[in-house]
Order: structure tokens, then C-alpha cells, then sequence
């Protein structure tokens, strides 16, 4: 694993998750013990890194707005149509209702057959070779198919997909809006053959949806697909890779549920807690306010670090400490409140039966130790690019 952090003196002019590489948690432990709510003089942002300060935010919706302003006024602040992550109530609760119904743990539970064929069908590589990349032979492409076919989309230009994808969730604005443009166009071309041929996927879905008797609007529908291509593939993959992180560093945690499969799922919350695929949101706050005596302006900035709200001593005994047996286990990895993350029954499922059938095909799964890890380049999220093993078959 990567040396600890050091700690500079600058270290809290953060811009993207990927500056901290991937052990950013001393510098959470400073920061929550000596500027818990932190303002960035050149963000003109707030940082929190509390859990009952974050909770808070993610309560008052009113007061902290899911809207995104660049110029720091609020009544220029971006009321994003579909996409659910930039949108506020009474609008967010009529979108999310449109989707609700794709990701209803019913429907979640009758896809495990196709992903566990998914899976298995990855997993060939190293039944064949003895070893694998982790990331790119399974975390990487397992939620991209899923996703893929959920929206209807042709296994051909799946890499296209990914390749969007990381732009969108890139810390530079430049490759954001590169990406965003080209998936934007790509889907504009998949809504005009949806028009004239619908299909049994979401993108034909939204076309037929409607809220309170009127269509969605193009750029709705355009923005749902986005937010469906980004959270449906990489939270999940930053997501497998964490938990393979975790397994190689905790082999008695590896061991123990190699031994008793039944403790997987809370292994995977932990996962979640532990190293969570995300590790801040941002929050503009619309409505003068305080937080622990700080005065928040309208237009500012809040920046929510949920990796170290996750190992705030305050809520979890031991934070440091990683426990497949941890209960209660009340993260914020997928969020809470009005935006608590719609695909996160099928992000468990996923991790679950990637593991699953990993700890089945394998005996013994080694970690190539003698390969540096490379954190991902990202704005919020966290994980690593690959993750090199070597495998005998069972």
C-alpha cells in the first residue's frame, strides 16, 4: 500500500480527489480534529468533514442546493433537467419516480442470473492465463455491460461508453465537457432511432414517461442517460477494485469469508465505509446561513468529504480499523436523504457476485505487490486504475 499522506501546509487546496492519491485519510483525521468546517479561500467553498455536519447538509435541501452555480450566483445556479444529482424538490421528486421503477429491489434480484453469467464470462481470462487485471478484466467491464444493456446499447461501442465516462468524471473541465459533448451527440442519434423504433430499454422508457401529463423534454432524457452511464459504471467499478484493496490488505478478512460466504454482504458495506468509491459531493448554499458558528453565504461553495465523515470516530468505534462484522454500519458512501444513490441495490448486487463467484472459481487469489497502484484521476471518486493478480483455478 501507498505511504501515508503527508500532510503540507496547502494540503487543504484539494481540487480533484486524485490530487490526496490513495491514502488521503491523515489528512482527514487533521482536518476533522483541528478545521472541521474549513473554508477554501480559492474554491470560496466550505469543506466539511464531520459526519453530523454532512448530515445536516444532505438534510436541508432548501438551504443547500443540489444546483451547481460557476459564477457564485444562485439565481444563475444550474437547475440540471434530468439528471437527478443537480436537481432540487419538487422537480427531483417527480423525476426520480420515472426510474424508480428500473432499480426496485425485485427488479434488481432478476438480474443476478444475467450478471453471474456476465462474470463468469470475465472470469475466463484468468481461468485460461492465471492471472488477470482486476480492473480492467472485471470491475471495469461488468458495470459497463450491465448498464450497456439496460439502456439498450450494442456491445461494439461499450468502450465508447467507458471512454465517456471517465472524461465526465475527470478532474480536468476541458475532458468534462469533451465527454459530455460526444455522449450527448451519441444519444441524441439513439433517441431519433428510439422515435422511430422503440425497444424494451430505458432510453425507449423515457421517450413513452411523462410527469403530470407532460413528456420529458430531450435534454431531460439526455441528462438521465448521462447520470445512468456515469453512476451505473463507475461508483461499481471504483467500488469491486476497493473491496479487492481491502481483501489484499485484510487476507484474514478474505479468509474468514472464503470460509462463511454469508458475511459478504457485510464486507462489502464495510468496503463501502472503509474506502468509498466516492469521497466528496458538493452542495451551493442558497439561503444565508450557520453551520457550528460559521457563517455560509448564498452562492458559496460546500464541499462534503464523505470518505472522512466515514471514519469520523464520533460515529464508527475504531474507524480505522477494517470489520466485515461492523453493526450498525450507517455510511454515507451512497449518499443519504432525497439523494441517496437510486442504483446502489445494484451496485451491492454486482460487488456481491463479482466476489462471489471470484472466491468460487479461485482457490487463491495473490496480489502482485511488485506493481505500484495508480489512483484513478478524478474529481471525487476513488479507486485505482489496475490491479494485477495472479490466480489458480479451484
Amino acid at each position: 500500500m501507498e505511504n501515508a499522506y503527508n500532510i503540507k501546509k496547502d494540503a487543504v487546496q484539494v481540487e480533484a480527489v486524485s490530487e490526496l492519491g490513495l491514502n488521503p485519510f491523515p489528512w482527514y483525521e487533521e482536518m476533522r480534529k483541528n478545521d472541521p468546517i474549513h473554508f477554501n479561500e480559492k474554491l470560496n467553498a466550505w469543506e466539511l468533514f464531520r459526519y453530523n455536519d454532512i448530515l445536516e447538509v444532505v438534510k436541508h435541501p432548501e438551504i443547500y442546493s443540489s444546483r451547481r452555480s460557476r459564477s457564485g450566483d444562485p439565481a444563475m445556479a444550474i437547475q440540471s433537467g434530468g439528471n437527478l444529482l443537480m436537481t432540487d424538490p419538487p422537480r427531483h421528486r417527480q423525476l426520480r419516480s420515472l426510474v424508480t421503477q428500473a432499480f426496485t429491489p425485485r427488479t434488481i434480484a432478476q438480474m443476478s442470473g444475467r450478471i453471474i453469467e456476465i462474470v463468469d464470462s470475465l472470469l475466463q481470462k484468468g481461468r485460461e492465463t492465471g492471472h488477470m487485471d482486476l480492473i480492467a478484466d472485471l470491475a471495469y467491464p461488468l458495470p459497463v455491460i450491465v448498464i450497456s444493456e439496460m439502456l439498450g446499447i450494442p456491445p461494439e461501442e461499450r468502450d465508447s461508453f467507458k471512454a465517456w465516462s471517465d472524461l465526465i468524471v475527470s478532474p480536468s473541465y476541458a475532458d468534462l465537457e469533451r465527454g459530455r459533448k460526444e455522449l450527448r451527440a451519441y444519444f441524441q442519434n439513439v433517441l431519433q432511432q428510439r422515435k422511430q423504433h422503440l425497444q424494451d430499454d430505458l432510453v425507449s422508457g423515457l421517450l413513452q414517461a411523462n410527469v403530470d401529463g407532460e413528456p420529458l423534454q430531450e435534454t431531460e432524457i439526455l441528462d438521465f442517460c448521462e447520470l445512468l452511464l456515469v453512476a451505473g459504471n463507475e461508483t461499481t467499478t471504483n467500488l469491486i477494485g476497493n473491496a479487492g484493496l481491502c481483501f489484499d490488505e485484510y487476507p484474514e478478512a478474505a479468509r474468514e469469508i472464503r470460509e462463511d460466504i454469508s458475511l459478504l454482504p457485510s464486507a462489502i458495506e464495510e468496503v463501502l465505509r472503509f474506502r468509498s468509491p466516492v469521497q466528496r459531493f458538493g452542495r451551493t448554499v442558497v439561503v444565508d446561513t450557520e453551520l457550528d458558528g460559521r457563517q455560509l453565504k448564498v452562492g458559496q461553495r460546500v464541499f462534503c468529504w464523505i470518505g472522512a465523515a466515514n471514519r469520523d470516530p464520533a460515529q464508527f468505534p475504531d474507524p480505522g480499523s477494517f470489520n466485515i462484522r461492523r453493526t450498525p454500519n450507517r455510511h454515507l458512501a451512497f449518499g443519504q436523504g432525497i439523494h441517496f444513490c437510486l442504483g446502489a441495490p445494484l451496485a451491492r448486487l454486482e460487488t456481491k457476485l463479482a466476489f462471489e463467484r471470484l472466491f468460487h472459481t479461485f482457490k487463491d487469489i495473490q496480489f502482485q505487490r511488485d506493481v505500484p497502484l495508480e489512483p484513478i484521476s478524478s474529481f471525487f471518486g476513488y479507486g485505482v486504475e489496475h490491479l494485477l493478480v495472479q490466480v489458480q483455478n479451484a
